[in-house]
């Protein structure tokens, strides 16, 4: 097998989870509107803090992708809504909606051929496209799992996920 198409074929797969954890979509489906505004035992942030953490964070890396003047947020206050902050159900559609539309952009850079993965980025020739996707990878694969876990802490999960 080409080594290029084999390295583009995982990539896409580990983004678009579903290997060695819960994929963004199964995260997230028939959450219960009731929970969206809700904070977890122990935990400072809602579900819908986690969700637009997770869009704004892979929001911004497709930003680096693509943007030769890019210029970073500052960290953390810029990549978590205000604490204070609720979500409407309609907050939460479009919160997903834009995670799923930025994470195929993603997956779409990975998957053109003419994308160099070694290559350096627009706007900082000491990173490469393939180390700013598999952060992505990286950071989606460790907070979805985290909505996972605090879903089955508060039982908002049907019954094949509660782990009953």
């Amino acid at each position: 097998m080409d080594r290029d198409r084999w390295l583009r074929e995982h990539l896409v797969e580990v983004l678009r989870g579903g290997n060695a954890h819960m994929p963004f979509a199964e995260a997230v489906a028939e959450f219960p509107e009731r929970h969206i505004n809700t904070k977890p035992p122990r935990v400072a942030y809602s579900f819908w803090h986690l969700l637009e953490h997770l869009r704004i964070t892979q929001g911004d890396i497709l930003d680096y992708l693509t943007n030769s003047d890019y210029h970073a947020p500052d960290w953390p206050q810029d990549y978590w809504p205000a604490l204070e902050t609720r979500a409407t159900t309609q907050v939460w559609d479009e919160s997903v909606v834009a995670f799923q539309r930025d994470l195929e952009a993603i997956v779409s850079i990975v998957a053109d051929e003419g994308t160099d993965l070694f290559g350096p980025l627009p706007s900082n020739a000491e990173h490469t496209v393939l180390r700013e996707v598999l952060i992505v990878a990286d950071h989606n694969a460790y907070h979805i799992g985290e909505l996972g876990i605090l879903r089955q802490v508060i039982h908002a999960w049907s019954h094949r996920h509660s782990g009953e």
